[in-house]
């Protein structure tokens, strides 16, 4: 880790329905930073605020009030071509659903995020072999979406949020849809892209087995930050054991 930070969020405030009698607060002076390297876990129940902050984070929304710096760019002010642009550079999303194009090829889906970027065609095609053989997806390049199992369409999207050598991956809730021997086998994906990419990792999930995973696990109730913890899952067992 180069201790550059990633992600910096300060007193970052969201809320819907301004003005009106309905006005909602969801997010709640939140502060965080993530530095480059980190596998970072956000949890919380349904309602607590994650699935805004995740947007924020993303670059999908922006904060009502409060300053985000995203690997050296301040982005809560942006217009929605900039944010665009950033989301297309800095970041790769993973989500629960895949977000595929169906009527394109894995290797097309993987092409995309390069194609927005600028990218010229022969280097974007030979990224996306590359991208899909680190995931071992090499031999579906010519598949569509609907001729691939549920872990292989999360596979090729793990791929294609490689594509731009992001910042920052943002996976949502990404084994959600899967049963647990395919779920298990995406997030053995993440782990690698982490410890051999040195990928900067954010997990969106409401599962404490997959945080527990992470490095470090950011818990989030009502709107706000409850507990920050630094985690090391390899000396759990450790502590289980100290602890009985």
């Amino acid at each position: 880790m180069s201790g550059k930070v990633i992600i910096d969020m300060q007193h970052i405030v969201k809320n819907f329905y301004i003005g009106t009698p309905n006005e909602l607060h969801i997010i709640k002076d939140i502060s965080l930073t993530v530095n480059e390297g980190d596998f970072v876990s956000i949890v919380g129940a349904s309602g607590s605020g994650k699935s805004t902050l995740m947007n924020m984070i993303g670059v999908l929304d922006r904060p009502t009030s409060g300053e985000y710096v995203l690997d050296g760019i301040p982005v809560a002010q942006m217009s929605d071509n900039e944010m665009s642009d950033v989301r297309n550079r800095k970041i790769g999303f993973v989500f629960q659903t895949y977000n595929l194009i169906p009527r394109s090829s894995a290797l097309k889906n993987v092409e995309l995020p390069m194609l927005y970027a600028g990218v010229d065609r022969k280097m974007r095609t030979r990224r996306a072999k590359e991208l899909l053989d680190l995931v071992g997806m090499k031999e579906r390049m010519h598949h569509k979406p609907n001729e691939l199992s549920g872990g292989q369409k999360q596979r090729v999207a793990i791929a294609r949020a490689l594509a731009n050598d992001p910042a920052m991956i943002l996976a949502d809730e990404p084994t959600g849809a899967l049963d647990s021997s395919t779920g298990r086998m995406v997030m053995d994906l993440l782990h690698k892209v982490h410890k051999e990419g040195g990928k900067t990792i954010v997990l969106i999930t409401h599962n404490n087995d997959l945080a527990s995973e992470t490095e470090r696990i950011i818990t989030i109730k009502d709107g706000m930050i409850i507990s920050d913890v630094s985690n090391n899952p390899k000396q759990e067992e450790k502590v289980e054991a100290s602890c009985s």
